[in-house]
């Protein structure tokens, strides 16, 4: 697997390349689809972050606003008070990078000013498109997700993913975002019925086209629970397949919200792709 290096906010990077990396998942709301109102409290919230980052997890993301379907919105100034506190107490602890789950410049320049190393937009920079200006101007890592929400999607998954994917990455361009600052997210569950997940799944691999390291949040969502046929909260395990399958097709980060079951199934899909590339013929 060819080593990229993904270049983050206040001088730090990300090495990517033989060994998947984790991202756990920091949801400060009430309302979150799995995880609502467990941490939305700042100790508890601090609390579960070194807890994940023990565990293995190289980042975690701190979202202030639930992305469920039907989640009622939040003001940004809400959204902030939320998030900000967290952020700068965990960028005072040191070695962990702190990425901001935010789709709005304001909160995105805020976070990253308290000490945020990554913006990860689940509406790809086409909502408030002055993110990417963020992300250009504080040198931050920039996740650009794909969604197919409040639009006309396209009848194959993966050429609807190309067509918006390569529109968020004109805007970041214009902006003055590096291509070795930005990440892609095929935005599992977002506006997607279960048979376009799993074959989003079954065709992942082919998002390497675009040339960008990518990223893999399929942790609880209901496709997983279609399968397993379990609810959220004990959708770990099945999660963790989907991060071995995943893996196993390309992607180098995974958003999740138990880093430990996945740190542990990914470290097998990493070895299992270093044995086969050390085989005859690879």
């Amino acid at each position: 697997m060819t080593g990229k290096r993904w270049q983050l906010a206040h001088g730090r990077h990300v090495d990517l390349g033989d060994r998947a990396l984790v991202m756990g998942i920091l949801n400060v709301t009430p309302d979150s689809f799995s995880d609502g109102g467990a941490f939305d409290a700042p100790e508890l919230a601090l609390e579960q972050a070194m807890r994940m980052v023990a565990e293995g997890a190289a980042i975690v993301d701190v979202g202030g606003e639930s992305t469920r379907p039907g989640a009622a919105p939040v003001s940004a100034a809400e959204e902030q008070d939320r998030v900000l506190p967290i952020i700068s107490q965990l960028a005072r602890s040191g070695d962990v990078l702190v990425s901001v789950d935010t789709y709005r410049e304001e909160t995105a320049r805020l976070a990253v000013a308290a000490g945020a190393h990554i913006v990860n937009d689940v509406w790809g920079v086409q909502r408030e498109p002055g993110i990417a200006r963020v992300a250009a101007e504080t040198g931050a890592g920039l996740v650009i997700m794909h969604t197919g929400r409040d639009r006309a999607k396209l009848g194959d998954v993966i050429d609807d993913q190309f067509a918006f994917l390569r529109r968020s990455l004109e805007i970041a361009r214009a902006a003055g975002v590096r291509d070795e600052q930005v990440m892609l997210d095929p935005g599992f569950g977002f506006a997607k019925d279960e048979n376009e997940n799993l074959e989003l799944m079954a065709r992942f691999s082919e998002l390497s086209e675009l040339g960008y390291p990518l990223l893999a949040g399929t942790s609880r969502k209901r496709f997983v629970g279609h399968i397993i046929g379990r609810e959220a909260a004990d959708r770990d395990a099945g999660t963790a397949a989907t991060s071995v399958i995943l893996r196993m097709k390309g992607a180098q980060i995974f958003r999740v919200h138990n880093v430990a079951i996945n740190v542990d199934a990914l470290a097998f899909a990493d070895a299992m792709l270093a044995r086969q590339t050390n085989l005859p013929g690879h």
